[in-house]
């Protein structure tokens, strides 16, 4: 059993809840799309290959709980659709940045996070204890760059 396996169990059962043949079903397939930003139709999609006795209805239930618990993390981007990533560790569900490309949609995850310093002023000055935040950058991706300046 690797670490992450015992995170969920760990998570889900301080939460509560049972291990359920469908809960490991999606949870494994969300493990095998890390760093995706997936919506829950598009996880419903993957877990179908998996498991096609696992309905949508299932998915929907089973993410919004994974997020309750911790092991998922809602993102919402400007497409109308709420999208999940797998929390891998507890300074991740902090936040961490997303560049969103305006043309193709592509979503790049930025890795560095400079804004410690900022979260302790506002947190000092406002006297508010600061949770989570979320930071997008919108623009062009390399690709679609280079398809602007060559006139693609």
């Amino acid at each position: 059993m690797n670490k992450y396996t015992e995170d969920f169990k760990k998570k889900l059962n301080k939460g509560g809840y049972k291990i359920t043949n469908q809960r490991k079903v999606i949870y494994d397939v969300l493990m095998k799309s890390i760093g995706e930003h997936l919506n829950p139709e598009e996880i419903y999609e993957l877990v179908r290959e998996v498991d096609s006795d696992i309905g949508i209805a299932t998915v929907y239930r089973t993410t919004k709980l994974f997020e309750e618990v911790g092991i998922l993390s809602k993102v919402l981007f400007n497409d109308g659709c709420a999208r999940y990533e797998v929390v891998l560790s507890e300074d991740e569900s902090h936040g961490h940045h997303h560049l969103l490309c305006k043309n193709c949609g592509k979503i790049i995850e930025v890795k560095i996070d400079l804004l410690n310093e900022l979260e302790e002023l506002i947190e000092k000055e406002y006297d508010f204890e600061i949770h989570t935040h979320s930071l997008k950058f919108y623009g062009l991706c390399k690709n679609c760059k280079e398809e602007e300046i060559n006139g693609s």
